[in-house]
């Protein structure tokens, strides 16, 4: 069977250019996390011409938290407007443009109104990622799911690569003002293809409208699924392990072009070669976290990669100490290849170890918890290292940097602590049998994902 036939087998339509646009929007909303979240923004605000390195890594953190807790806040009732409406596409066209238009235009901002227009831009992102992922449903047949949700996070990655390629290509080296307009063409140019190929099928006549009740009642589902939660052995522990180890991952994630240009002494130009190879990096270790995930477990798995970011953060912390050296931007560079290469590692893990804790009946409900931990983290990791920095840059300078590393390393240690005593063993979830053994093959970890399984940023 050629590509293309096995693309089309994978969708109810049995068009092959379906999965192919549905993808390409995962690639769409990477140039997004990356050209903008990991990179443009923050040099953008710590610029001495806006707010300078404290101030701006303190407003930066307070945007990120505002705008990814407030969607926090609201994702139940964007979830119930989903499903009881039977329409996404609208509502993911809306968001994407709110991300794109706001996003655009931060470059030539003053830098307040630049700091509110990321804001809403980080909102919409994280609001149109709920309508996507529940586009899956259309797209594909239940067995292929999984499938095609490996696929678009493979596509996904490429939305780095393409960025980085188009920046370094158009000498964009020296600012960050016009990643935000590139990126937004990007962003588009990739985003299209999902709104002119992929139909939904009409509402049902007579469908009910999204009531009062219907909100109060997805409010109320998240303390009804903690509940269920703590009748699952070690289920709740994970989810408090996650919420710390995510919290040094979602940080680094948005705060690594800050350190690299402000405390290393890079230029943005370099940071994008460094931060191209990477990708590569991360992109190939994931294969083999896979492998380790199959032989090993999760569990084993999940310890190794938190293990590893242990010791890239201390290596990062010493990098800061040799700012603009030769041996401290080798040791930089290392660290960031082992921080890299476990990114893919947490991805793969610590969705498997989720499966492996939940039992089928209550997989999409526990993963709606799991994200929300996701974004909860992002909260209180943005702000603390944000005042850290804001408090200390001014009279220790690089130890600020230092300072606000350990600190994720400290939330890191943690979360490793924490699910070291959790089992992935637990024969509940249907995937082991008695003794503790798989009772057939190992089904590839990516068929095992829910469609509404969350589907965080790749950088």
């Amino acid at each position: 069977m050629n590509p293309a036939a096995r693309l089309a087998a994978l969708t109810p339509s049995g068009r092959a250019r379906v999965p192919v646009a549905w993808s390409l929007y995962d690639l769409a909303n990477t140039v997004f996390s990356y050209a903008i979240v990991s990179t443009a923004i923050g040099l953008w605000l710590t610029d001495d011409a806006r707010y300078g390195q404290g101030p701006g890594q303190l407003v930066q953190g307070i945007a990120i938290a505002v705008s990814v807790g407030f969607n926090a806040l609201i994702s139940p009732f964007l979830g119930a407007i989903s499903d009881r409406g039977g329409r996404r596409l609208p509502f993911l066209l809306f968001f994407t443009i709110l991300a794109i238009v706001p996003s655009a235009i931060i470059g030539p901002s003053p830098a307040l109104i630049g700091a509110a227009l990321f804001t809403v831009a980080n909102f919409a992102y994280q609001a149109a990622l709920i309508y996507y992922d529940a586009t899956l449903a259309e797209v594909s047949f239940p067995a292929t799911r999984g499938r095609l949700s490996g696929i678009g996070v493979g596509v996904g990655y490429l939305g780095t690569l393409v960025t980085a390629v188009v920046l370094l290509g158009l000498g964009i080296t020296e600012t960050p003002d016009p990643i935000f307009l590139i990126s937004g063409i990007l962003f588009a140019v990739f985003a299209i293809p999902i709104f002119l190929v992929v139909k939904e099928p009409p509402a049902p006549a007579g469908r009910e409208r999204v009531s009062w009740a219907d909100i109060r009642g997805s409010f109320r589902q998240v303390g009804i699924t903690i509940g269920h939660a703590r009748q699952v052995p070690g289920l709740l522990r994970f989810l408090v392990g996650r919420l710390f180890y995510s919290d040094a991952v979602n940080t680094l994630i948005v705060v690594m072009s800050v350190v690299a240009v402000r405390g290393m002494g890079l230029t943005q130009g370099q940071f994008l070669y460094i931060s191209l190879v990477l990708v590569v990096v991360a992109i190939l270790a994931s294969f083999g976290w896979g492998r380790l995930v199959d032989r090993f477990g999760p569990k084993k798995t999940l310890v190794a990669v938190l293990a590893s970011w242990v010791v890239g953060l201390v290596l990062g912390v010493v990098a800061l100490a040799l700012p603009s050296t030769a041996t401290g931007i080798a040791i930089f560079i290392a660290a960031g290849a082992i921080v890299g290469s476990g990114l893919g590692g947490v991805q793969v893990a610590d969705r498997v170890f989720m499966i492996r804790l939940s039992p089928p009946a209550r997989l999409g409900e526990f993963f709606g918890l799991y994200g929300l931990v996701g974004k909860g983290s992002q909260v209180i990791g943005q702000l603390l290292y944000g005042l850290i920095v804001f408090l200390l840059v001014d009279t220790l300078g690089n130890g600020a940097y230092q300072l606000a590393i350990l600190s994720l390393l400290v939330t890191m240690v943690i979360g490793l602590w924490l699910i070291w005593p959790v089992s992935d063993r637990w024969t509940g979830s249907g995937e082991l049998d008695a003794a503790g053994e798989h009772p057939h093959p190992i089904t590839p970890p990516e068929r095992l994902i829910p469609a509404n399984a969350p589907i965080e940023p790749r950088v």
